[in-house]
């Protein structure tokens, strides 16, 4: 496949550039406005409330890592079955 003048694309761009530039002058307006972000206090809540859970579940990882590598982590059973019964009957 030959694809003929593939310059042709950008030459679109500059010439809106330019005109954009134009229209920033006439109105006055040089700067390019920044989006904003605001995040409310209920997310901030829930953000520092998902902070303290991973501080806690990192912590039972650790303690599962280290029962596993010492070869004393236990199964349970019981509780294993209870969570896959529902994916099996399904």
């Amino acid at each position: 496949m030959k694809i003929n003048e593939p310059g042709r694309i950008r030459s679109v761009n500059p010439y809106a550039q330019q005109m954009g530039a134009r229209e920033a002058k006439a109105t006055g307006k040089n700067k390019v406005e920044k989006d904003e972000l605001q995040i409310s206090a209920e997310a901030k809540e829930l953000l520092e409330a998902t902070k303290t859970e991973n501080s806690d579940r990192s912590q039972r990882l650790q303690e599962i890592r280290q029962s596993v590598e010492h070869g004393t982590y236990q199964v349970d059973v019981k509780a294993l079955a209870e969570k896959l019964l529902p994916f099996f009957k399904s």
